[in-house]
């Protein structure tokens, strides 16, 4: 979505790049564990319910020992908090150099992962957390699903039909948009560069176009 010029008839600024984030596995296990699990964490800001929800984790699954929803539950605000911190975070192509003179195992080498991959329920809550087989089929499903509504053509694209408004957000600092595929209206700024929304607005292009405009005048 960028040009060395600008080209003629092209309404989208030559110098304009808007990355978007709509399949993060951080996001996408963290929202499963929630429902999954059946958690209630408590906190000021969480998000709404996913838009298809996965079926419950099996009693046999919720009987093994080494399970832990309670202590789950109390972790999940502040791990939905810090992987979305770190989906705001500006890409620093400096770190892949830097893997690359790291030995497998190190301890750089790990902190440089973490920088780069972020936060992770399954690092966090461990493999009892994901060992149903409704999480392999909710991913699967969620897969199709993100595949069957890929537009096929570029003005299909929800930036493209709400473009006005990405123009005036991107002039105001925008360069990040991360979509949640959770129910109804979740729009929030996630520092100064990266707007968050729930996928049902980012396809409507009123509701996009009316959050893409607030990102600009909060600016």
């Amino acid at each position: 979505m960028r040009s060395a010029e600008p080209m003629p008839g092209n309404p989208w600024p030559h110098d304009m790049v808007i990355t978007v984030d709509d399949d993060s596995q951080a996001v996408l296990d963290l929202l499963w564990v929630r429902e999954a699990w059946e958690l209630e964490p408590v906190g000021d800001d969480l998000p709404p319910r996913l838009a298809h929800g996965p079926a419950r984790v099996s009693e046999t699954v919720r009987a093994d020992a080494s399970a832990d929803p309670v202590s789950w539950q109390q972790a999940w605000p502040g791990l939905w908090q810090a992987t979305l911190a770190h989906a705001a975070r500006p890409h620093d192509p400096c770190v892949f150099e830097a893997l690359g003179r790291t030995d497998d195992g190190s301890p750089e080498r790990r902190e440089l992962l973490g920088r780069l991959i972020g936060p992770r329920a399954r690092e966090d809550f461990g493999e009892p957390a994901f060992a149903d087989p409704a999480y392999l089929e909710w991913t699967h499903a969620r897969f199709q699903e993100h595949m069957l509504r890929r537009p096929l053509n570029a003005e299909d694209q929800p930036e493209r039909r709400s473009l006005d408004a990405l123009i005036r957000a991107w002039r105001a600092g925008l360069e990040k948009v991360v979509a949640i595929p959770c129910v109804g209206t979740f729009t929030r700024m996630l520092g100064p560069h990266t707007l968050l929304v729930t996928g049902e607005t980012r396809r409507d292009p009123a509701r996009y176009a009316e959050a893409l405009a607030w990102f600009a005048e909060s600016r």
